[in-house]
């Protein structure tokens, strides 16, 4: 099943931190915008705005973060599936975060109108968007 869906840009700029697998979160993590904690049993990662994380830590830089408007029913089948299919298949990666109302891709600052135009030709609408520098 083929889904068309509302996305957004998310404003800033984002770093995704890896730290040791027993750290505690750290204060830096805290603060507003979207983040995301994932402890595995091997990591700890950490999604933030990237000028919160300081020097010293395991970071990729420079990511933008594209949301989908929901919600969606929780079992929905295909979704995730409807937005990276056009991004992978055009060279685009893609890190996803789902939450419960919604999917987050973050992607590299550098693909983001490349992004908006294979997003759109796949049929999926903007609620808004806007080139970052």
């Amino acid at each position: 099943m083929k889904h068309v869906l509302n996305l957004r840009t998310v404003s800033g700029r984002y770093g995704v931190a890896r730290l040791e697998a027993e750290a505690d979160c750290p204060q830096w993590f805290n603060g507003p915008g979207f983040s995301s904690v994932i402890r595995a049993d091997d990591e700890l990662t950490l999604i933030c705005l990237e000028d919160r994380i300081p020097d010293g830590v395991e970071v990729e830089r420079d990511w933008v973060c594209l949301r989908t408007v929901g919600p969606f029913p929780f079992g929905a089948a295909g979704i995730v599936q409807s937005l990276i299919e056009p991004l992978s298949a055009n060279g685009i990666g893609v890190f996803v975060v789902c939450t419960f109302d919604g999917e987050h891709l973050l992607i590299s600052a550098d693909d983001l109108d490349k992004a908006h135009f294979h997003l759109s030709n796949a049929g999926h609408n903007w609620v808004n968007h806007t080139v970052q520098k």
